[in-house]
């Protein structure tokens, strides 16, 4: 049985645009008729999706994978990191949680995990006519060498011919590359076969000269300048994007703030608000930015009680009860949906060292963490007709789960969804007396088109004009950009599947 091809895509540093570039090359590949696979060997993100089997992957593995028209699996990300703060990280091997594993920077940690990234991988090979592989950070960080598992060591170990990309919107791409490329090994040096500029702005012809000089002084081609596009909604890898605002919308958009938690995780799934033409999405970390929110939403969290403990010396949760009492309107997803209650325990130190924290006190619930992860697709359907989920009632809808804490409720509340659990339903969610306050574990709420235009009409009634979501859209978008900006042929060539 033949293995598929590899082709590595590596960077000058983090976020230079290496998971988009990898979601832009598998939609390319897989429109060309390849059977492509996307795979990092490991990642460090709060972003985290749910495979069919109930696997955690990054969200950055499961769009590529969408993108290539594919399911995503644990081997597409066989080690995932989840900073927890306070030199705490939660370690998920090929997509689940392992206590056992050796601590992030430990002697044995690289030998210990090295074995689950090379299985992962050579199964992968089996399954796929190739493979596109995304590199972490930078490959010239020498102080991580000895201990690299996602750089260098699996493009040397597997023969993957490299694609070095640069971001040229943060200034000094010429010389990023330049001394990426003179750091490396020479053995490394020669994997690289080829260069990438990204995000590029202006006039191409002023960026010439310098892409000659790239040729010259490095012996590698520049394969193509891809531009910098605007509201671009495809999965990141870490909140660092968060500091790429969206443009102000005109006219009559209603105020949704999004509250950036110092461990916020999963972001992206309110892209499809963001889409909303009639919607100005914010991600605010003030209690300022609150003022004219007429919708505030909680995200999910990886560290729920010192980011509870945040909102209330940030003054943040004082604010957030105060917008409540005047009419705003709360949703709580996940992590959010626990800080939403009275209190968050965890006794055993699960997400950090905290033992416990008062919530919000706006829906009437404590939340206990516990060692046991849930992780699972679910779909349901909205039961609880009114406030603002009055004209969403009915709606059927498709979420993921991921989450170590249990919820009990200390008296008798509205609880709104009910999700399929086999042949059964189970109740989700809760839905405060006014109807204004709404939490519920189910991430991906918002990206059900029906549910998403139901909470936009109990929130501004007058307000219209909302439009489907479809991230295949996206994935299209940016695969014609790459399409048009590079030379898709020599990239081919180097992946070993063009002539």
């Amino acid at each position: 049985m033949s293995r598929a091809k590899l082709l590595m895509v590596q960077g000058t540093a983090s976020s230079v645009g290496k998971s988009v570039l990898v979601t832009a090359l598998c939609r390319v590949f897989a429109q060309e008729g390849i059977r492509v696979a996307p795979f990092k060997a490991q990642n460090m993100s709060l972003n985290a999706a749910v495979t069919k089997d109930g696997r955690e992957i990054g969200r950055a593995q499961a769009a590529q994978a969408e993108a290539a028209g594919v399911d995503p699996t644990g081997d597409m990300n066989p080690i995932l990191l989840k900073p927890e703060g306070n030199g705490r990280c939660q370690v998920i091997v090929q997509g689940r949680m392992w206590a056992e594993a050796p601590a992030l920077g430990a002697p044995d940690y690289a030998a210990v995990l090295w074995p689950y990234v090379v299985e992962s991988l050579e199964r992968l090979r089996k399954e796929y006519e190739l493979v596109v592989i995304e590199g972490a950070g930078s490959p010239a960080e020498v102080n991580l060498r000895a201990t690299d598992l996602a750089n260098m060591r699996v493009a040397r170990e597997f023969g993957a011919p490299v694609i070095l990309v640069g971001d040229i919107d943060r200034g000094g791409v010429l010389a990023h590359i330049v001394g990426t490329l003179e750091l490396l090994l020479p053995e490394e040096r020669a994997l690289v076969r080829g260069l990438l500029i990204n995000r590029f702005r202006g006039d191409l012809g002023l960026l010439a000269p310098g892409l000659s000089f790239l040729e010259q002084r490095t012996g590698k081609p520049v394969l193509g300048v891809v531009p910098y596009l605007e509201d671009l909604r495809v999965a990141p890898e870490d909140s660092v994007e968060l500091e790429r605002r969206p443009r102000a919308k005109t006219g009559p958009a209603l105020d949704v703030a999004v509250v950036r938690l110092p461990k916020v995780s999963n972001f992206d799934e309110f892209d499809a608000l963001g889409a909303e033409p009639n919607v100005q999405l914010r991600f605010v970390s003030t209690p300022q930015e609150l003022r004219s929110a007429e919708v505030i939403i909680l995200p999910g969290s990886k560290a729920t009680c010192p980011d509870l403990r945040w909102l209330h010396e940030s003054g943040m949760a004082a604010t957030i009860r105060r917008r409540a009492a005047e009419g705003a309107y709360v949703i709580g997803i996940c992590g959010g949906f626990q800080m939403l209650g009275e209190y968050v325990f965890d006794p055993a130190r699960v997400e950090s060292e905290l033992p416990a924290e008062r919530g919000l006190g706006l829906l009437p619930l404590v939340t206990a963490m516990a060692s046991e992860k849930v992780t699972r697709r679910v779909e349901g359907i909205v039961r609880g007709g009114r406030g603002i989920l009055g004209a969403a009632e009915g709606y059927e809808f498709q979420g993921y789960e991921i989450h170590v804490g249990q919820t009990e409720f200390r008296r008798d509340v509205d609880r709104p969804l009910l999700l399929r659990d086999g042949a059964a339903w189970r109740p989700d969610g809760a839905l405060d007396a006014t109807g204004r306050v709404f939490g519920s574990y189910v991430h991906g709420l918002f990206e059900n088109d029906g549910l998403r235009h139901g909470v936009l009409r109990a929130v501004r009634a007058e307000v219209s004009g909302w439009v489907p979501f479809r991230r295949d859209s996206e994935y299209d978008r940016l695969a014609e950009a790459v399409r048009r900006s590079v030379d898709l042929d020599q990239i081919k060539r180097i992946a070993g599947v063009g002539r």
